[in-house]
Parts: C-alpha cells; sequence; structure tokens
C-alpha cells in the first residue's frame, strides 16, 4: 500500500528524534553538561548578544516543537545567559511557539485518523473543547504535573482553534517560566532538577491550575445572577418540579420525577399524550395499516388468490383511527399518572418569574405554586408558510385531517418529507388522487438518493402523481375550482385539487406561556444546552420544542436527562447523549435509519466504506412476497465499526433495533455475523450484510496459503 505525506512525514519525525537519541544529543541537554558549558555560553552571549539570543531562540523552538527532552534546562540556560527580564521575554515567546508547531504538527498527521478511530467516543471531550477548550488549557498550562510536550500533542487531537492554543499557552505557562528563568539565574548553585519542583511549589501550581474552573463556575454563577436579577427568589417552595406539556417529553419528566420521589406537577391545556397519541404517530400509522390492507388485496394474485376484494367506507377507516387512540389513550392517561405519583393539572400554565408557574384551570380558577425547577414541555405544530391564496381554502394539516369523515376525490399534499410522504400514500392506497408537491429535486431529502428513488418508484408504480422541483407560488380559485400555481424549471405550472393537505415541517410552540415576558432565549425552538438547559439555570426543555430532533423518542430520551438534571443539578447533571439517534419513515417500503448516510459522511469529509445487500435475496422476503429493498451499512474504512445503517424494505424499522444496539455499545459487524439469527426471518438481513462486509474483507493472503495447506494435506 503506497504511503501519504503524513505517514512519511510521521515517519520522519521519529526517525530524527530516534537519532538525536541514539547518537546521544540528550546529553547536551543534561545539567550537568549545560553546568560545564556555562562559562564558554556566557562569554559568547556578551561577544555577540544579539547572535546567541537568536541561537538560542531557534534551538528552544526546535527543541519544543521536535518534542525533545531538556525543555527545563534549556530553560535555565536563558536565566543563566540573559537574566530574569530578557530570558523570561525569549522563553515565553520561543515555548509558545514551539508548542503550537507541535500542536500543529500533531493536529495534520494524527488528528483525522483518532478521530476517525474514535470519534464517537471523543464527541463529549470535542464538545467541551470546542466551548470551553481556552479554560481547560490554561488550567493544564498551570500544572506542571502534565508534561507540556504531551499537552501540545493531546490538543492537536482536539476542535481548539490553533491561535487561541498559541495565547493560553503564552500566558498559561509564564508563571512556571517565570519560576524556572529565575532559577537559572543562579544555575552555578542548582545541583539536581528535582529541588527546582519541590511538592510546596507543585501544590502551589496545582491550587492555579484549579483557578481557570473556578474561574469559569464563577462567571457561570454571575451570568446566573445576571439573568434572575429582579426576581424573588421563595424560602421554601410547592414542589420540585413542574412541567409544561404532557406529551412524551412532559410524560416521562414527570414519571421521572415521581420515581425518585420529588414532588412534581405536571401541566396540559389539551390532551395527555400530545400530537404522538392524538394526532401524530399513533393516528397516522392506524391510517397506514388500513391503507396496506387495501393495497395487499388489489395485489391478492402475488399470494396465489385469483380474486379479492375490500369494500370499505373511508368514515369507517377514521373511526378505526379513533378507536385505536380510545384503546392507546390509557397508557398517557391522568389517572395512571396520578397512580404513579404525579400531580396532573388541566389548564394553561404561564410562567411568572424563574420560580413560580401560574395555572389558569378549566373552570376559570387560578392557581400560583412557586417551584425549584420548571421543564418545558411544549411540544410543536405543523408549520404553514404564507403562500398568498391559501387563506381561501381549507388548510389540512397533520393535527386537523384526523376530523375528515368523507375521503378527498383529488388531494394536493404540498411536501416531500417523512410525513407528507406518509398521508400521501396511505391516502392514494384508499382512492384519492394525490399529487404530491415538493420543492427539492427529490422526496425524503435527508436520506441518500438511492432511497428517495426507491420510495418515488414505488409512489409512481401506485398511481401517486409526485412534482418534485415545483415551488408553491400561491393558490387560486376560479369558478369553484381550486388551483395550486408552483413554479417548475421556470414555468408556471397549475396544479387542481379538491382538499390540500400541507405538510412541510413543523414549529416549536413557543408563544403563550410566558417565555418571551421572562426573558427565556428563543430561537426557532427553545434555545438550551447540553444539559438542555435555557438561559436561566432552573429552567429547562426537552423534545420538540427543544429540539434538535423531533421523534417522540427523542423526546422521552431527553426527558431524562432533562428531569435528573433538574432535580439533581448541582450536586449531578448530565449532557444529553444524541450519538445513536434511529428514525423510521412508515411509507411502503419503510425507510429507517441511524447513525450518518453516505450523503452526510461525505458532507462532513467522514471517510467511508459502503456494504449493500439486497433484500430480494432473503429467503423469508421472498416467502412473503416482500422481496424489495436493501440494507447499507457504513463502515469505517478497513475496520468493521459502524458509522450508520439505512434499511429499506418491510419492517425496516424493527429490523434496524439491531444495529442501534450495536452503535450504542461499540459492537462492530463481526458480532452482528457471529450471532444466531432465527430461519427464516426478515431479521437475517442484517446478518447477511455483516457476512457480505466479511466477504469483501477476507484476508485473500492467508486464504491462498491455506489452500495450499489443503492441496498438501490431498498430496496434490
Amino acid at each position: 500500500m503506497k504511503l501519504n505525506a503524513k505517514w512519511w512525514a510521521l515517519a520522519a519525525l521519529v526517525v530524527a528524534v530516534g537519532l538525536f537519541q541514539a547518537l546521544g544529543g540528550s546529553q547536551y541537554l543534561s545539567l550537568e553538561a549545560i553546568k560545564n558549558s556555562q562559562a564558554a555560553l556566557q562569554s559568547a552571549t556578551a561577544a555577540q548578544p544579539l547572535l546567541a539570543a537568536a541561537v538560542y531562540f531557534v534551538v528552544y523552538v526546535l527543541a519544543t516543537a521536535l518534542s525533545l527532552p531538556g525543555a527545563t534546562v534549556i530553560t535555565l540556560v536563558g536565566g543563566a545567559l540573559f537574566g530574569l527580564g530578557w530570558g523570561l521575554l525569549i522563553v515565553s515567546f520561543a515555548s509558545s511557539l514551539g508548542a503550537t508547531l507541535a500542536f500543529l504538527a500533531s493536529r495534520w498527521l494524527l488528528r483525522d485518523t483518532v478521530q476517525a478511530r474514535f470519534g464517537d467516543k471523543l464527541a463529549a471531550l470535542n464538545e467541551g473543547v470546542k466551548k470551553d477548550g481556552a479554560f481547560y488549557l490554561f488550567g493544564l498550562r498551570l500544572v506542571p504535573l502534565f508534561p507540556f510536550f504531551m499537552i501540545n500533542l493531546a490538543m492537536g487531537l482536539t476542535p481548539i482553534r490553533p491561535w487561541t492554543f498559541y495565547w493560553v499557552s503564552q500566558v498559561g505557562m509564564l508563571a512556571g517560566t517565570a519560576v524556572y528563568v529565575n532559577a537559572g539565574t543562579q544555575l552555578a548553585q542548582i545541583n539536581s532538577l528535582s529541588g527546582l519542583a519541590s511538592p510546596s511549589l507543585i501544590a502551589a501550581f496545582a491550587l492555579l491550575g484549579v483557578f481557570p474552573l473556578l474561574a469559569r463556575k464563577l462567571m457561570d454563577a454571575l451570568q446566573a445572577r445576571k439573568v434572575y436579577r429582579g426576581f424573588a427568589k421563595p424560602k421554601t417552595f410547592d414542589r420540585n418540579l413542574v412541567v409544561i406539556g404532557g406529551g412524551a417529553a412532559g410524560l416521562v419528566t414527570s414519571y421521572i420525577a415521581a420515581a425518585v420521589k420529588a414532588k412534581v406537577t405536571l401541566v396540559e391545556k389539551h390532551k395527555l399524550g400530545g400530537d404522538c397519541l392524538n394526532t401524530g404517530c399513533v393516528p397516522s400509522k392506524a391510517l397506514i395499516r388500513s391503507a396496506k390492507f387495501v393495497a395487499q388485496v388489489k395485489k391478492s394474485p402475488d399470494w396465489g388468490i385469483a380474486r379479492a376484494h375490500a369494500e370499505f367506507d373511508f368514515a369507517e377507516v377514521m373511526g378505526r383511527v379513533h378507536r385505536v387512540i380510545g384503546q392507546i389513550e390509557p397508557h398517557d392517561s391522568a389517572e395512571r399518572y396520578r397512580g404513579l405519583g404525579v400531580d396532573v393539572v388541566q389548564g394553561a400554565a404561564r410562567i411568572v418569574s424563574p420560580w413560580e408557574v401560574e395555572i389558569t384551570h378549566d373552570d376559570g380558577t387560578v392557581q400560583s405554586l412557586t417551584t425549584r425547577a420548571i421543564v418545558i414541555a411544549a411540544g410543536a405544530r405543523p408549520f404553514v408558510p404564507p403562500i398568498p391564496g391559501l387563506d381561501q381554502v381549507e388548510v389540512l394539516t397533520s393535527d386537523s385531517l384526523w376530523s375528515l369523515k368523507t375521503l378527498p376525490r383529488r388531494l394536493l399534499v404540498l411536501g416531500g418529507g417523512p410525513i407528507g410522504s406518509e398521508l400521501t400514500q396511505a391516502f392514494n392506497r384508499l382512492g384519492s388522487q394525490v399529487t404530491q408537491v415538493e420543492m427539492a429535486p427529490r422526496l425524503l431529502a435527508r436520506e441518500d438518493a438511492d432511497v428517495s428513488e426507491a420510495v418515488m418508484q414505488r409512489f409512481a408504480q401506485e398511481g401517486v402523481d409526485v412534482r418534485v422541483g415545483h415551488a408553491a407560488k400561491r393558490v387560486v380559485v376560479e369558478g369553484g375550482e381550486k388551483f395550486l400555481v408552483a413554479e417548475h424549471q421556470g414555468q408556471e405550472v397549475r396544479i387542481a385539487f379538491d382538499q390540500i393537505l400541507v405538510a412541510v415541517g413543523r414549529q416549536a410552540n413557543l408563544q403563550g406561556y410566558g417565555l418571551q415576558e421572562l426573558g427565556v432565549t428563543t430561537g426557532r425552538t427553545v434555545e438550551v444546552n447540553g444539559y438542555l438547559q435555557t438561559n436561566f439555570p432552573n429552567i429547562y426543555a426537552a423534545g420538540d420544542v427543544a429540539g434538535p430532533y423531533q421523534f417522540t423518542h427523542t423526546a422521552a430520551h431527553q426527558a431524562w436527562y432533562a428531569a435528573v438534571n433538574a432535580l439533581f443539578d448541582p450536586i449531578k447533571k448530565f449532557k444529553a447523549d444524541y450519538r445513536v439517534i434511529p428514525w423510521a419513515t412508515f411509507v411502503d417500503p419503510e425507510v429507517a435509519r441511524v447513525g450518518l448516510n453516505e450523503q452526510e459522511a461525505q458532507a462532513q469529509g467522514v471517510p467511508y466504506e459502503v456494504t449493500r445487500y439486497g433484500i430480494d435475496d432473503l429467503d423469508r422476503a421472498i416467502a412473503d412476497g416482500t422481496a424489495h429493498g436493501f440494507v447499507k451499512v457504513l463502515t469505517v474504512p478497513g475496520k468493521d465499526k459502524i458509522l450508520g445503517v439505512t434499511i429499506v424494505g418491510d419492517h425496516a424499522g424493527d429490523l434496524l433495533a439491531e444495529y442501534v444496539l450495536a452503535m450504542k455499545h461499540g459492537l462492530g459487524l463481526n458480532k452482528i455475523l457471529g450471532t444466531i439469527h432465527t430461519y427464516p426471518t426478515l431479521a437475517e438481513a442484517n446478518k447477511y450484510a455483516a457476512g457480505e462486509w466479511k466477504r469483501a474483507h477476507a484476508p485473500q493472503g492467508l486464504l491462498r496459503w491455506v489452500q495450499r495447506f489443503h492441496a498438501w494435506r490431498r498430496g496434490a
């Protein structure tokens, strides 16, 4: 294999340092050798001080840049030759420049390799360095327990900016440099380096090293004090926690609080269960299942059934949807959560101070609760864009369509994301003439192009009129006929419809409960840090209202962190972990993904290999008549470490779970291949995908020797 420039440079550096040691270079940097040469060095310096300073500066920079031993002795020489003032000035700049060169060399030679190999394990460290790298580096520079050359090389592997590294090093090393330069002015009296770093001196530096972290804590405290200015903190509290919003995030947050015996109130102004139960995940999946049955009946010959026919009434289908909601509703009921120890209140909450929530009950009574912490879990709602003329027609959204009793004859779905695509296929299968309009060049733009193509081909086969690359311009009503006017390739296109379903995304619920009046920082969502804290440290946010993902399972995931941090900070708090987030789009073929796909890996510059297994070759899929789709696995080049997985096909969301577990716990494809999978099941697709990777990475050289061995045993 051809070595690249980085490996040649690293090899040359190792050889150079090795030769320096082998040729006895380190003996010239010993204390004894320097003391023996002190008179000659001082004489040469007195004769040509500028030249001596320049040579000394270059030697110091090179020794530091190459991480050679003897930095302490060279620093002493600076004091002996140039005195405290000039010596400190020269050494300070030389050491900082050399350290920065070592930092840059480490970054160029090693960072990409280390991040690719251990990126998931370093994610928290990288995030911390991005935010507080200067404080961390300053603390390390002040503590001589940590060899400076190790700090130089280690920081090169992190995202800290070179300029930040330089100036923090310049300032942070100044105190230690001054101690050693000053000692060098008395070089003749120094008999051992160990005496310079006495336990008391190290302890003093260690205490000094804690200062930046304490300073950061002090800054946080001052910031919190500033944000709380003008609010009176109660001496006692009615609640440990008040949770606003009874969706997935709010329910899980309040349940966890009650489980650890905190006094918690959950406030919901509409229905418990939030969007997922009432207007999102649950009703849409119930509708999709009915539509899938109708589609399967139409394809009865594929299963050897000559003729089959499904008669249905759309109102009855929607009735089933509401029955499903009713059956699941007890899981999220007020009675259940009250039984778990949660004080559930039906009403509208309003935050009136960082420690007080005012609740207007359904009967008009007003209750005021003081609380140590607040969790905002107010969710999100469908976004309806300001398209001219849209207000002239009834607009359906994923919230409002569940009241339909009559199937739309011509339905226009605006949006090609997961929600729009799921509902497009469901209504089309139930008999609507569906036109799906998407501004991007393909549906499901967050997925890879081959995934979008598989879905779009199926939609076309089933009769959906997919219009990608169409930007909605306006809605017009002429002679009782409704049209969407869209722009496509520079031309205006008119698309007729009876009803329009807008599914172009969701927006966080930020109004109506006191955020703006209080001064909670918001953008498109409530802005939170890694601990899910807002700019008010005792107010947290989780779920769709906080982002960055709008999935029920991530809302529940965030809820654990919000609850624990709200209840136990400052004793202990945890940073939310988003490393392994799965999701699925429940179209047919189903699409499920975890981790990176190809377009994300390319955008982020992450090197990867692709392994692909076609589900059309899977025995169970063939038997079920679902032999379509694929499993695509991205791995670290040459290794079985999984970077991401995309599955397209029946039950893709269920099949993905094995890869989610593997990525969460650091298991590679070899472990999946070595796991017994029941035959015949769709889950075998995961094993066969791992097998494809194994075959592509078979040790061909070793196999040739094994072939010769077997030939020898045959006597051939």
